[in-house]
């Protein structure tokens, strides 16, 4: 859609970029009261992608939401990532989701038609998944952002949870990274618009087909890595699991485009709070460059699923996950907990 309006240019930050850090989280939901059931099997305290409720023996509730600023100008591709972003949620859970929530917010002179387009977008994203979207809540305010509150379902002995990792696993991730550095550049005019159609094409793209694919292997851990970094993410799943992670620097996918932006300095915000949160649990192999590091970094915007699943087994699901078209890569391994819980090498 052609519009007058630059939607990046009402927000402060961009997608997952404008997510708080994962450390001022904990400080915030720390020492709540709050009821327990033992048919809650996964709640805020995980850490984890959205919470799961167990309703019977075949089946169990997932619950997540998300939403964030334009990171693009177009409303309705906005639309199309933000659902995408939200229903990945579900997606890292194993599970399948089937209703959702509009949450929206716009500037009281912000045209009509972009409004229409940014829901038109969530919309077309949601009826891709197979989801219905049920109604939801609009409100005002001084900048647009918009996203889903998403219901799902998976069997109760299917679920993925980021807290499985086992020594000897391989680490799988199914979306390149660098999205952040890019969007950032691309507010400085500073990426071409192949490089940018390149990435909103990953952005909107579904984590379905590579969920669909892992849920026929023995994945022992799964999230989706998005605005904590992969390095972040990578940290949580450690951390849960009572394990190490060692990331292949080498092998890690990212767009080459941000390489060049990240040695120029466009790096976003949330990879220092990134940076900050995983301080004292990484440790860098020497000679690791700087770039690669801020790389790592880099909060994704609707990124791709990273997966532990034992070696025999994930080699396999990458072939799988080639045949799906989803660019999938080996990044790394668990082990037993070390020193630190992530290892750049």
């Amino acid at each position: 859609m052609e519009t007058n309006i630059r939607l990046t240019k009402l927000a402060s930050c961009a997608g997952c970029g404008a997510k708080a850090g994962a450390g001022t989280l904990a400080q915030l939901l720390s020492g709540f009261k709050t009821h327990t059931d033992p048919r809650l099997i996964v709640g805020y305290d995980k850490s984890d992608d959205a919470c799961v409720y167990v309703i019977d023996e075949n089946t169990a509730l997932v619950q997540t939401t998300d939403f964030f600023p334009p990171i693009v100008d177009d409303p309705f591709l906005f639309g199309q990532i933000a659902a995408a972003n939200a229903l990945s949620d579900v997606y890292a859970m194993g599970g399948e989701p089937k209703l959702a929530l509009n949450i929206l917010c716009v500037p009281e002179a912000m045209d009509k038609d972009a409004v229409h387009e940014i829901l038109r977008g969530g919309y077309d994203k949601a009826y891709e998944a197979g989801a219905i979207i049920a109604g939801g809540h609009t409100i005002h305010g001084a900048e647009p952002i918009y996203g889903l509150a998403v219901s799902g379902f998976v069997h109760p002995k299917r679920v993925l949870t980021n807290s499985g990792a086992r020594p000897g696993d391989i680490l799988i991730l199914t979306k390149p990274l660098g999205v952040g550095i890019l969007t950032t550049g691309a507010k400085g005019d500073m990426v071409e618009p192949g490089v940018l159609a390149r990435i909103y094409r990953q952005m909107a793209a579904l984590n379905k087909a590579a969920r669909d694919v892992l849920a026929e292997f023995p994945v022992h851990a799964c999230t989706d890595v998005t605005g904590f970094s992969l390095i972040g993410h990578s940290f949580e799943m450690a951390q849960g699991s009572g394990a190490s992670l060692h990331i292949l620097t080498g092998q890690v996918p990212f767009h080459p485009e941000a390489w060049e932006l990240a040695e120029m300095g466009f790096i976003p915000a949330g990879a220092y709070r990134n940076r900050e949160y995983t301080a004292g649990g990484v440790h860098v192999k020497e000679g690791i460059p700087l770039a690669m590091e801020d790389i790592l970094y880099d909060p994704q915007t609707s990124g791709g699923l990273l997966a532990a699943l034992p070696e025999k087994e994930g080699m396999e699901c990458l072939a799988r996950l080639s045949d799906a078209a989803v660019e999938a890569a080996v990044v790394g391994y668990a082990a037993e907990s070390g020193e630190y819980a992530i290892y750049l090498e």
